[in-house]
């Protein structure tokens, strides 16, 4: 014992005397060229001589190398491989930003890797702190790399996952295996993600899911901005709330006000009045309840297990908060499909809450009942997701096919009253200014009694089986009756006539997927 404190008082004075000479005795001649890490200052020094490594124990010791400094309780320095060996209340640090600590330490000088271990080991770099149980720090590149479950806190996210990598030069994350990131805007999950802490981008690949108080979004590969909350979305993507979901096949979101913009197959579906909105490319204003879509657009609305079909080039589709109604807009080469009609022309509306469909610019209508209305402008009344009633304005012509005769009836005016019973036939025309009509008059027995055709400005026909049983006249009216055997084909029609039954739009072309 006295010997070995004799010894170690020796090597202490050495030390202190004589560093170089020290320096050039105990090392290697190998080791000589080499970056080697440096003592700055230990409790307790001791000299371990083993065949092929020469080595030193140190207590409390301080260790420099490149910039760094290394600490802990108890360290083996290996002079020949330049590799430390460190427990107990290890810690390095690296200049004024990057320190960890942990209890157990290697590393290797040479290649500056440095293996922290514990139950708890921690890399705090300045405004972010990582925790996990093993941290591999390349030092000269500034990468830390964990296998074990990890848990990232700034000031204001909290990001965990099992496995990744953190570059404390460019500030970037990268998670691999059940990510996770929470703030108080939101919780984030994944599979993989890079995160930039200066930038606050976040940049995922894998089955994603962003949520917040406003919604979830359901992604794969993409980015958000964890401080704007902007994010763009670059496969299929679903934005899902409490009012609407848009999916798309790429989508870009703004956080603060949920706006969004999708392309590619895009669908909106607003849930309370079941309402959905198609198109190549949508954009939805959350604040304003407005959505704008184009390109193969079309809208279904599901109304008594019914539904209706509006295509357009372009849609829009407006919001009232007040009781969740809607009016849709579509503008330009419009078609319409319901079971009971269908029709086209060129811009419509339908509001939701009145159940009133109005169509613009040479608007003209069918239905399988077997009848054609036209005129400048068609407003349709619904009850009941029912056609109940149609107001024809300007040059209107009604139009019915007479399969007994095989003919049609005929009946024009400035304005039109169409009033249907249930199965959509046609009860009641009312004309009002400039009336004419043409229609067969059959007896008892349903045979063919002749055509008749009347002018007068007002005019009531009521209708059966397509057929009219009754007409009233308001005013004097001016008409004949022709027999079967003299009516010659011109006083078949009406001038304007023109039976358009191959133009009526099909379920499969009001949705784009017929020519």
């Amino acid at each position: 014992m006295i010997e070995r404190n004799i010894f170690q008082l020796t090597f202490f004075a050495l030390l202190i005397f004589s560093p170089y000479l020290f320096a050039q005795k105990a090392l290697p001649q190998s080791s000589q060229s080499e970056d080697l890490v440096e003592i700055l200052k230990s409790d307790e020094l001791e000299i371990i001589n083993q065949p092929g490594d020469d080595s030193r124990r140190v207590t409390n010791g301080v260790f420099k190398h490149k910039g760094a400094l290394l600490y802990s309780n108890l360290a083996i320095q290996h002079l020949s491989s330049n590799m430390i060996e460190a427990f107990g209340n290890v810690k390095i640090v690296q200049g004024d930003t990057v320190t960890v600590t942990g209890d157990t330490l290697l590393y290797y000088g040479n290649t500056r890797l440095a293996i922290v271990s514990g139950k708890k080991t921690v890399l705090k770099d300045r405004k972010r702190t990582l925790t996990t149980r093993k941290i591999e720090y390349d030092m000269a590149n500034g990468i830390a790399y964990y296998k074990q479950p990890g848990r990232t806190v700034d000031e204001e996210n909290v990001l965990t996952s099992k496995e990744g990598f953190y570059n404390t030069a460019t500030k970037e994350f990268t998670y691999y295996k059940n990510v996770k990131l929470v703030n108080k805007k939101y919780t984030l999950t994944t599979d993989t993600l890079l995160y930039n802490s200066i930038t606050k981008w976040s940049y995922f690949n894998g089955k994603t899911k962003i949520v917040n108080k406003d919604g979830t979004v359901a992604a794969t590969k993409g980015q958000y901005n964890t401080e704007s909350t902007q994010s763009a979305f670059h496969t299929r993507t679903t934005v899902d709330n409490e009012t609407y979901t848009l999916t798309a096949d790429s989508l870009v979101v703004d956080g603060k006000t949920n706006d969004g913009r999708g392309k590619g197959n895009v669908v909106i579906v607003a849930k309370k009045d079941r309402t959905i909105l198609n198109g190549d490319e949508g954009y939805y204003w959350k604040t304003k309840g407005y959505s704008k879509i184009f390109g193969h657009a079309y809208v279904r609305n599901v109304v008594s297990e019914d539904t209706m079909y509006i295509r357009a080039d372009t849609l829009y589709s407006f919001e009232n908060t007040r009781d969740s109604t809607r009016k849709l807009v579509g503008d330009r080469n419009v078609f319409i499909y319901k079971s009971d009609f269908q029709g086209k022309c060129d811009s419509i509306t339908y509001d939701t809450a009145d159940s009133v469909i109005r169509f613009f610019r040479k608007p003209i209508l069918w239905s399988d009942q077997h009848y054609q209305m036209e005129a400048d402008s068609i407003t349709a009344f619904l009850v009941s997701n029912e056609l109940n009633r149609m107001l024809l304005k300007g040059k209107s012509f009604v139009i019915t096919e007479d399969t007994l005769v095989r003919q049609f009836n005929q009946v024009k005016g400035r304005t039109i009253n169409a009033y249907f019973q249930a199965g959509n036939k046609l009860k009641q025309v009312l004309v009002d200014g400039n009336g004419e009509s043409a229609y067969y008059a059959v007896d008892d027995k349903q045979k063919n009694i002749g055509l008749n055709r009347v002018e007068c400005g007002k005019m009531n026909l009521l209708f059966e089986d397509n057929r009219v049983r009754r007409i009233a006249f308001i005013g004097k009216p001016d008409g004949k009756l022709i027999p079967p055997s003299k009516i010659k084909p011109a006083e078949r029609q009406l001038e304007g006539f023109k039976w358009r039954i191959a133009e009526k739009p099909t379920k499969g072309k009001t949705t784009w997927q017929e020519k």
